[in-house]
């Protein structure tokens, strides 16, 4: 049995278990309105996908995992310029954002229907611009058919769009020439790579 001072005890223990302190902010900071940037803009195409990177850079050179998330094809309501963006789960990091122009090309990426490796220029996903040849891979042939359809219907859009507004169509050929450049230049020092392979390995053969 418990004596008085032990009931007491017990109980200012029990209160000090079940107090809760609140304590107000020194400052209180107002609300910040964060914008994506997304809102200026209407969203034409949203599909789950897995995003990748030709990293020439690298010896050798080869395709790097950039994230996978929902790829999006966004009009701005003002300009009318279309730009593909997409995000990783989760972080919600840009991994993909650029503008859809007339001359980029989907190609089918070898032995798969369900994806695609195309060219830009412009790259903004580290925030500072710079070309790219990307990959992106949907779950089924059926996602990759759906999202082939919108991606040309977009750039028929912007060519439309170019045209309207008597667009200088010299530029947009300078961007295919080079974007043509960019991918015969990833395709060399692929070819080149494994040439350099085949022959070290001739020579191990030898030995």
């Amino acid at each position: 049995v418990e004596t008085p001072e032990e009931q007491e005890t017990s109980t200012d223990n029990a209160e000090e278990s079940n107090h809760d302190p609140h304590y107000e902010p020194i400052v209180s900071l107002p609300e910040q309105d964060v914008k994506t940037l997304e809102e200026d803009e209407e969203e034409l195409f949203k599909m789950r996908a897995k995003l990748y990177r030709f990293a020439s850079e690298n010896e050798p050179p080869e395709w790097k995992e950039r994230g996978t998330g929902d790829v999006k094809l966004l009009k701005h309501k003002e300009k009318g310029t279309i730009r593909l963006l997409m995000r990783r789960d989760r972080t919600l990091k840009i991994c993909a954002n650029h503008n859809i122009f007339p001359v980029m090309e989907l190609k089918p990426n070898a032995g798969s229907d369900r994806a695609w490796v195309w060219n830009t220029l412009a790259d903004f996903a580290d925030e500072h611009p710079k070309p790219e040849l990307l990959a992106i891979r949907f779950l089924n042939a059926e996602n990759a058919q759906k999202f082939k359809v919108k991606f040309d219907e977009c750039k028929e859009e912007v060519r439309k769009s170019q045209d309207g507004s008597g667009e200088n169509t010299d530029s947009a050929n300078k961007v295919a020439e080079k974007l043509e450049e960019l991918s015969v230049k990833d395709k060399t020092k692929t070819e080149e790579k494994r040439e350099e392979e085949k022959e070290k390995a001739a020579a191990e053969e030898k030995k």
